[in-house]
């Protein structure tokens, strides 16, 4: 029996582990990098050790560190959770060749379904060789891991050479593997894929199909089960397909097999051997928790014949620091608040004051509503998602709202390309117009105890902010009265809250502020200096960090007075486990050159200029 499980992750899924583990009455423990010394991870465990760095090559990556980890707390299993060494068959070796309990499948199945090549190949296929026009589009995939790291779509032949070459870079810095392989990229497809849960004795249970056709950069965003608008016919295939292959590697655990659906045709993707980011919407719709079905398998007990009934629809949305507007660039700095609604799920590996960093994941948080029905379940996550309380740096919560109310999306006709389709509708600036105004009120109360109409009675006050990217001046009045804005009356105002009443109508208004940042119930805005800052300007063709990072690559041959083309790739960064492409700005000579890989930039670095032609 099970007495202390070590959660070979970190965040999110470590701390999803950790609570059930502790409703089973065992104990936990965390292992954490230099960077997570403080995350939550480490706070919930019973007892954590340290991984020396921070570096994921350094850390979660390396097994004989996590498994000396486990001798010497005294755990007596191993949890994977998903993503670092998760699908690595050698560490699930090294762990029960030291005599721990591997919560997970056999090392040989890992084996044989954790490369996609090797996967491919036992289902009958195999990844294209020569790739020649007549092949494009094609997908560049890491032959390892999964998250979306390591896969390029390519759509002309002569830039093949250069996705494979950042693929590769991005396959062995996020899995420790820079297998990368080709194969034909299906326009259009529908992302669908099968739980299964089998245990020691032969039985294998297909859990539904979940439909997680809204991504980006090939990593899902949201996920829901049952996938909708299936047929019956392809569902029931799907299916066969998924336990045919668990029992062709003679699996054991959790694990999901992936498919990308067109038309009714479907075709095989990989096999996940491990649990997904998405597991949650199938313990909703079938009422089971999988992390507590892993343990009972793990300790020799047989599943029943069949699974549960399912019943119901369940929606997950992954809750990212990011700016979706922008090439989806990580976020990082400090959490000041975050709060869900009561009525859905939420896992997460954060709380109230953490810090957001660059070394990992940007994902925040998953969200899950469970509903009799899909339309019930969009709506109960969208207002959850609209409601909730996220202070700290942007997130792509504008998104998700609507993209869970886009048409296309309720009406069950997406596919992968939903996101090539929709972003720029999707991420249109919109806030409260109200919000600059309630925020200099709440502001001019928090800084005036005694009455400023006293002092200049006839000058109305004026603040600058900054919101949905517009600069944005407000201007109000102190009177005998109270303080007033033209069009709007002040019915209450203190530093945290304001009611206003706008054409007859009351609104209230809860803002919190950080320095120079405001949260006005869900909009965040800027507070700008009267003044500008005269150093803060560059020259024109200047490029700027958009997030802090890592220079892991310059462009081959690139040096000050190369000549350079708009959109050519210049270096990328790597942040939060993906690369970013720092392409020129426009056609002219690159004037300089400021970094070097390997060197650490933070927001804002000048990385180089170009002079435009």
């Amino acid at each position: 029996m099970i007495t202390s499980v070590l959660v070979a992750n970190r965040g999110e899924i470590a701390c999803r582990i950790f609570r059930t583990c502790g409703e089973w009455g065992i104990r936990t423990v965390a292992v954490y990098s230099d960077a997570d010394a403080n995350a939550l991870h480490t706070r919930v465990a019973d007892a954590a050790v340290r991984l020396p760095g921070a570096a994921p090559s350094a850390t979660y990556l390396d097994g004989d560190l996590i498994v000396k980890a486990a001798i010497a707390s005294g755990a007596d299993a191993v949890h994977p959770g998903y993503g670092f060494l998760s699908e690595n068959a050698d560490f699930a070796r090294a762990v029960l060749d030291a005599g721990l309990v591997w919560i997970g499948p056999p090392p040989e199945a890992i084996e044989a379904m954790a490369s996609k090549t090797r996967a491919k190949e036992l289902m009958g296929l195999a990844p294209l060789g020569e790739v020649t026009e007549a092949d494009l589009p094609v997908l560049v995939k890491a032959a390892a891991g999964g998250g979306g790291r390591g896969m390029r779509i390519v759509r002309r032949l002569q830039d093949l050479s250069a996705a494979l070459e950042s693929a590769r870079s991005e396959a062995a810095s996020a899995f420790g593997d820079g297998e990368v392989f080709v194969e034909p990229y299906v326009e259009n497809g529908r992302h669908v894929e099968v739980q299964i849960l089998a245990d020691t004795h032969g039985t294998v249970w297909p859990l539904g199909t979940r439909d997680c056709s809204l991504q980006r950069r090939h990593q899902k965003v949201i996920e829901e089960s049952p996938a909708p608008g299936l047929s019956e016919q392809l569902t029931d295939e799907l299916l066969t397909l998924a336990v045919r292959a668990a029992r062709a590697v003679d699996y054991v655990g959790a694990g999901t097999v992936e498919f990308l659906v067109a038309g009714d045709k479907a075709h095989f993707l990989e096999m996940n051997t491990r649990l997904q980011v998405e597991h949650p919407v199938t313990e909703a719709v079938f009422g089971i928790d999988l992390v507590a079905e892993q343990l009972r398998v793990a300790e020799g007990y047989a599943l029943p014949d069949a699974p549960p009934h399912a019943r119901g629809h369940a929606v997950e949305a992954r809750l990212y620091a990011e700016d979706p507007a922008h090439d989806w660039a990580p976020q990082t700095g400090t959490l000041h608040r975050f709060a869900v609604p009561a009525g859905v799920r939420l896992d997460t590996g954060f709380t109230d004051g953490d810090e957001i960093g660059v070394h990992y994941d940007p994902m925040l948080a998953k969200l899950v509503a469970h509903a009799p029905t899909r339309a019930a379940a969009l709506r109960k996550l969208a207002g959850a998602l609209e409601r909730s309380m996220i202070h700290g740096p942007l997130t792509n919560r504008d998104l998700l709202v609507r993209s869970l109310r886009h048409e296309e999306f309720t009406t069950a006709r997406m596919d992968t390309g939903f996101y090539d389709r929709h972003l720029t509708d999707l991420t249109e600036p919109a806030a409260d117009p109200y919000a600059p105004l309630a925020a200099a009120l709440a502001d001019a109360h928090g800084r005036s105890r005694f009455g400023g109409f006293r002092n200049v009675p006839s000058q109305p006050q004026a603040k600058r902010y900054e919101m949905a990217g517009e600069e944005i001046e407000v201007r109000y009045r102190h009177t005998r009265a109270g303080l007033e804005a033209d069009g709007v009356r002040l019915v209450h105002a203190d530093a945290a809250a304001v009611v206003l009443e706008v054409n007859g109508v009351r609104r209230n208004f809860a803002v919190a502020r950080y320095d120079d940042e405001i949260h006005v119930n869900t909009t965040r805005i800027t507070a700008l200096p009267r003044f500008p800052d005269p150093t803060a300007q560059h020259v024109p063709g200047s490029l700027l960090a958009p997030m802090p990072g890592t220079v892991v690559r310059v462009a081959e041959g690139l040096a000050v007075g190369a000549a350079v083309e708009a959109g050519q790739p210049l270096l990328w960064l790597e942040a939060m486990k993906m690369e970013h492409k720092i392409a020129a700005p426009a056609t002219g000579t690159l004037s300089a050159l400021h970094v070097v890989p390997g060197q650490q930039v933070t927001v804002g670095s000048l990385l180089a200029v170009v002079q435009e032609t």
